[in-house]
């Protein structure tokens, strides 16, 4: 009979103690790392589901990031524009004062001047120093660029949205109806008053009160109507039928009208008057747009304009293109707002220079300077005027700015937040390792292994 000699216990033991080894050292590695997944073998499923859902919070930290970035240049550029709007504010009060040009003298009016010409010029430094990690933003560098078919026939386009990804965008303008402003003839007969008569007359800006002697011809009338067009926005000559009186708003649409009333006087030769503008009717591509007076506003396919009528007559048309990528010139600036690169969004900075600032019908700002042709000295009304189509304008981009900023910028931001700290909770469920489990373990392996020693 053959004999074998072996230890059947020893090597029982050997193979306890090193299943015992290789969980104690598991528990160790999981323990140390604070993962529940070291190695594919782990948990290959779970390892999976760690890869897709580790690249998918790799891009929402990168979406939050940009978004936190974007949110400070948007930041920067309304702060800077909060000061242009303050300066604007107080050149339109300085043109107004000097309007009232009885009232003040020579030097009073030239003191008013220089401080129009300092703040211009704060507005200038202002816009050429604002940028964000050495990129100008409000300089007209990042403005979206378009083009005018016939030039002239519209004006002062500017282009606050595009879609991005996207090439030139043709926009076809049709003026249907043209524009018209308010005026109304004989308010004021030709051939003299009876007697002195007091007229209010009323229009967009607000009301003035005119004192008419019974010897002033309807030229001098007209004259003390015109002296007053900064507070009323209304205009007069003697172009009324038979040489009467004729007053009409400097501006047009629907907004604009004219109101006259006899507070006392000859009630025979001086006559209640009223009448309203009408706004231009203008399609876009086929598409009915907002308009005031000529100045149109259009939203539509991801593009986002205004601009001014100009040359072009009731009945025609003209395209404007919006330059989109690769155009050579300025097409805006891309920001993506998601976590994919399908949520982009292109926003235009138009320049805010002086010599930008204002509209083609009244002038510009720049030209409101000492020795510009809209200067205190030459025509302090219409510089009020252009003050005042300059603030609008920059509150304007202020607005677009702000409701791009609260309305894309913090709102995806917040959602991507949100879906990190999901992302987060999942993560965490699959890999996290509960340490009051895994010390229970140890526990366990440790007293296996000392049991299996001893």
């Amino acid at each position: 009979m053959a004999m074998t000699v072996n230890n059947l216990g020893t090597l029982h033991l050997l193979n306890i103690l090193s299943r015992t080894t290789m969980a104690q050292e598991n528990v160790f590695n999981r323990m140390s790392t604070g993962s529940k997944i070291n190695r594919g073998a782990d948990d290959p499923a779970g390892m999976l589901a760690l890869t897709s859902l580790d690249s998918e919070l790799r891009a929402v930290n990168a979406g939050i990031s940009n978004n936190q970035r974007t949110d400070s240049i948007l930041g920067v550029a309304d702060g800077a524009l909060t000061e242009v709007s303050k300066l604007l504010g107080e050149v339109q009060r300085l043109a107004f004062e000097s309007a009232n040009d009885a009232g003040l003298t020579a030097d009073e009016v030239a003191a008013n001047q220089a401080q129009i010409d300092d703040a211009l010029a704060s507005i200038d430094r202002i816009i050429g120093s604002t940028q964000f990690n050495g990129t100008k933003l409000l300089d007209g560098s990042l403005a979206i660029n378009a083009d005018v078919g016939t030039p002239g026939a519209v004006t002062d386009v500017r282009v606050y949205t595009r879609r991005p990804g996207q090439n030139d965008t043709t926009l076809n303008v049709t003026l249907t109806t043209a524009a018209s402003a308010a005026g109304v003839s004989g308010v004021v007969l030709a051939g003299g008053l009876t007697k002195d008569s007091t007229l209010s007359i009323q229009g967009k800006l607000g009301t003035a009160v005119i004192q008419i002697g019974s010897a002033d011809t309807i030229s001098a009338i007209a004259a003390k109507i015109n002296a007053s067009k900064a507070q009323t926005g209304l205009s007069a000559d003697n172009g009324g039928s038979g040489g009467s009186l004729r007053i009409f708003s400097a501006s047009k649409g629907e907004r604009s009208f004219v109101r006259t009333k006899l507070l006392d006087g000859d009630s025979a030769r001086v006559l209640n008057k009223s009448d309203t503008g009408v706004d231009a009717v203008v399609t876009v591509n086929g598409q009915v747009t907002g308009v005031d007076g000529d100045y149109v506003v259009y939203t539509g396919n991801g593009t986002s304009l205004s601009f001014n009528i100009g040359t072009l007559a009731a009945g025609s048309s003209v395209d404007i293109i919006v330059r989109g990528e690769g155009a050579g010139g300025p097409s805006g600036a891309t920001y993506n707002l998601g976590s994919r690169s399908d949520t982009r969004a292109t926003l235009g900075f138009d320049g805010m220079y002086t010599y930008q600032l204002g509209d083609a019908v009244n002038g510009y700002l720049s030209t409101i300077k000492s020795g510009g042709a809209n200067s205190l000295v030459n025509d302090p009304s219409k510089a009020a005027d252009i003050a005042r189509t300059a603030s609008q304008q920059v509150a304007t981009l202020r607005g677009r700015i702000g409701g791009f900023q609260k309305f894309q910028v913090q709102t995806s931001l917040k959602s991507l937040q949100d879906t990190k700290e999901g992302l987060e909770k999942v993560r965490s469920v699959i890999n996290d390792v509960d340490y009051a489990a895994e010390t229970a373990e140890l526990n366990r392996v440790n007293v296996l292994m000392q049991t299996a020693l001893s």
